[in-house]
């Protein structure tokens, strides 16, 4: 036996699995598992923000979008100032960084303030709730149904005979229920939970989370505690930032106890939730700290929540706060007005850690002063679209693709033996085994992946295994 290759098998270094590629994987290098089962080479990706897009020209507000899963489509409702201010919505389709639009439909033909809209996942229908002014500021809500670029509405159903404002709202797939939480007639915080059928919605009795004057409340599903979290403004309590958990059963939802986040005064709450590391993130205006924009993480417990120190995301007054997680970099994006910054459209990417957050610097995606940015997670395109009035663009609705920085190199699964063109099968060496299929290695050396896929002996989060010769390198199996 004169050297390593006696003791390998013929042509590679055992372990070898055949998998279907997603896009092209050159020879000897490194891939992720997918989760579908195909592997793709590791890469990484740059952050990156597409050109604006109209969607509505003419003067939007009250914009807020979500993403239909279903139809892999991004929806914006808002306030149409070129048609008698009435509810419309329209259909987005992310390719690359660029998102173009279909023709807008109107869903509410009167006056309509404070939409928000979230996505029923299970029955694959969006909902939209807000305020009809022209039916005595009633809170109402409407199912819609994406087809291809276009939406269409079932009936309007009033959720409360009384004026409502400041309306939240989320989708609770544990029940398969939408909650929406809201500033009632006498200025109380109230919720109501509302079943989807067809192309309608039916409520259950409304419950107050908050018995004093509540101002800005956002709402937010924990999926591994399967609770729903409200952060708001606690008008009886010196209004401070405040939150609380609530747990919804059947039609009605019960609450836990008041949970304060932030002891100064806060407005402008966004809250969302990390499901890589299970945390629920509070984003507002510090309204005791300058204004500044500021996150606190919250971890839930039963029908309780507890907080770690905040963090503040922008050293300025900032206002209308609009965050989402965005689950292929694992990462917060907080989209928001910055009024330090000439009200430009700005965004800040966070990273989670324990009870903590830590944020990259700001960014701004539009050069102009921005009104009612809403962020929403494209999870088949794995961007961020944010959309917002462009106050230095005519009032017109507008969106942005933005693209965090990211890499795949976490899912490191083994060396391809081969070049493999995409959707074709070929073998790759899977950790646990030997690949001879590299090259340029130091003997006994430890390497790692790195974010763009290349072997180094940089440490990183990913090992991939020890050098056994300049061309071979045993697999690490323990991770």
């Amino acid at each position: 036996m004169s050297n390593l290759t006696d003791l390998l098998p013929a042509g590679a270094g055992g372990k070898q699995v055949s998998f279907v590629a997603s896009g092209t994987i050159g020879n000897g290098v490194t891939v992720g598992l997918n989760s579908d089962g195909t592997v793709t080479a590791v890469v990484s990706v740059a952050q990156t923000i597409g050109s604006p897009a109209v969607f509505e020209s003419a003067n939007s507000q009250w914009v807020t979008s979500t993403f239909d899963s279903n139809s892999s489509k991004v929806v914006v409702a808002y306030r149409d100032g070129g048609n008698s201010n009435y509810g419309t919505a329209v259909i987005g389709t992310v390719s690359g960084t660029s998102i173009s639009f279909g023709t807008a439909v109107v869903f509410q033909s009167s006056l309509i303030d404070y939409t928000s809209i979230t996505f029923d996942s299970t029955l694959n229908k969006v909902v939209i709730a807000y305020r009809n002014e022209d039916n005595f500021d009633y809170g109402t809500a409407i199912v819609g149904t994406v087809s291809g670029d276009s939406i269409s509405f079932g009936t309007a159903v009033v959720f409360d005979a009384a004026a409502s404002e400041h309306i939240t709202s989320i989708f609770d797939s544990n029940s398969n229920k939408v909650v929406i939480a809201y500033r009632n007639a006498v200025g109380n915080g109230d919720s109501i939970v509302g079943t989807v059928s067809g192309t309608s919605i039916s409520f259950g009795s409304g419950v107050i989370f908050a018995s004093a004057q509540t101002y800005e409340p956002s709402i937010a599903f924990d999926s591994n505690s399967n609770k729903v979290v409200i952060a708001y403004k606690d008008g009886g309590n010196s209004q401070k930032g405040t939150a609380i958990v609530g747990d919804v059963s059947g039609t009605s939802i019960s609450y836990g106890s008041e949970v304060i986040f932030e002891s100064g005064r806060t407005d402008a709450h966004s809250v969302t939730f990390d499901s890589n590391s299970n945390k629920v993130v509070m984003s507002y205006v510090d309204e005791d700290n300058s204004n500044y924009g500021t996150s606190a993480v919250g971890t839930v417990s039963g029908t309780s929540i507890s907080f770690g120190t905040p963090v503040v995301f922008e050293s300025g007054t900032t206002n209308n706060i609009s965050a989402t997680f965005d689950s292929n970099a694992n990462k917060i994006v907080i989209a928001y007005k910055d009024i330090g910054n000439s009200n430009y459209g700005t965004a800040v990417v966070g990273a989670v850690s324990g009870t903590s957050i830590s944020f990259n610097t700001p960014i701004v995606f539009e050069n102009a002063a921005v009104d009612y940015p809403s962020a929403t997670y494209d999870s088949t395109n794995k961007k961020v679209v944010i959309s917002y009035r462009d106050i230095g663009g005519s009032l017109y609705g507008t969106s942005i693709v933005f693209q965090n920085a990211s890499s795949n190199n976490t899912s490191f699964i083994g060396i391809s033996d081969a070049a493999i063109s995409d959707t074709a099968s070929g073998s790759v060496t899977i950790k646990g085994g030997i690949s001879t299929n590299v090259t340029g290695l130091t003997p006994n050396a430890n390497y790692y992946v790195q974010a763009n896929g290349t072997l180094s002996t940089t440490a990183s989060d990913v090992l991939a295994g020890k050098a056994l010769s300049s061309t071979s390198i045993n697999l690490d199996y323990t991770t």
